[in-house]
């Protein structure tokens, strides 16, 4: 085992902890918090793997954006104790139940990837300025349609607040 495969291996069981953080946690503020060290661990996989623009969007957009929106939301609409936010549920057996289908789920997939033939593609030269490639057809030929999506976000973020605290309150 080299070290590519030992880094691997800490990055993803950082991430798999911070995901199961995600659902475990029993206050929504610290499920959010580690919803978004899952999404830097997953923006580290994209570094490690050598897709280091992937990595960046991952950071700004998701660890970002989203994860501060979802802060937001939830400060929103959050009761003042947020010691009562997730309360516990008295039936097991659906936990069980939902436990035991997320299992299957995971096995079948497994399966389906490990039962498929799947190509070899010919690995060709990389380009090394794909990033500012990108960035020139980001900010080039399809500057409308990049600047349309941050206008939709924006009003995305408008909409939330007005529907969480009510038109007549803001």
């Amino acid at each position: 085992m080299n070290l590519d495969q030992l880094v691997f291996l800490a990055i993803s069981g950082f991430t798999i902890t911070a995901a199961l953080a995600v659902v475990w946690s029993r206050n929504i503020v610290r499920s959010a918090l580690a919803l978004i060290l899952t999404f830097l661990g997953v923006a580290l996989t994209f570094f490690n793997l050598g897709a280091g623009f992937l990595g960046l969007v991952q950071i700004l957009v998701y660890a970002g954006a989203v994860a501060v929106l979802i802060i937001f939301a939830i400060m929103l609409v959050m009761k003042p104790d947020p010691g009562t936010t997730n309360p516990t549920t008295p039936s097991r057996d659906t936990h069980y139940l939902g436990g035991l289908l997320a299992w299957l789920v995971v096995i079948g997939l497994g399966l389906a990837i490990g039962f498929t033939t799947w190509p070899s593609l010919p690995a060709g030269p990389v380009d090394d300025d794909a990033v500012g490639a990108l960035a020139q057809l980001l900010l080039g030929n399809y500057v409308v349609a990049f600047e349309a999506a941050a206008i939709l976000l924006l009003l995305a973020v408008v909409g939330a607040i007005i529907l969480a605290k009510g038109a007549d309150k803001i």
